[in-house]
């Protein structure tokens, strides 16, 4: 009984946990190296969006900025526009950063 129900136990929890990666693969995401050529605070100081020019392709891609280390990395100028970035962006209408950071050092 015992083994039976270990059994079903460890069959659940490895379907939720393929249920779960599939999820978390189905989100496409897009990553690029690229100057920053405008930068746009909102009103509220809640959200930034920024508009990169992709180094390979050579078009702009705009991004949305919601985390508060890159606001106020905006605020502070420690970025500023001219600023080679790496940005990794969930591609959701919106283009909503998951990382953002300068490709140089410091």
């Amino acid at each position: 009984m015992k083994t039976k129900f270990s059994t079903v136990a460890v069959s659940i929890t490895l379907a939720l946990a393929g249920l779960a990666f599939a999820g978390s693969a189905a989100a496409d995401e897009g990553k690029m190296v690229g100057p920053i050529t405008k930068i746009t605070m909102a009103a509220d100081g809640k959200s930034a969006t920024a508009v990169l020019k992709d180094t390979k392709a050579g078009t702009p891609i705009t991004i949305t900025i919601t985390d508060d280390l890159t606001l106020d990395k905006f605020k502070d100028k420690r970025i500023v526009e001219g600023d080679e970035i790496r940005a990794r962006f969930e591609k959701d209408g919106k283009n909503t950063a998951k990382s953002f950071k300068k490709t140089a050092g410091c």
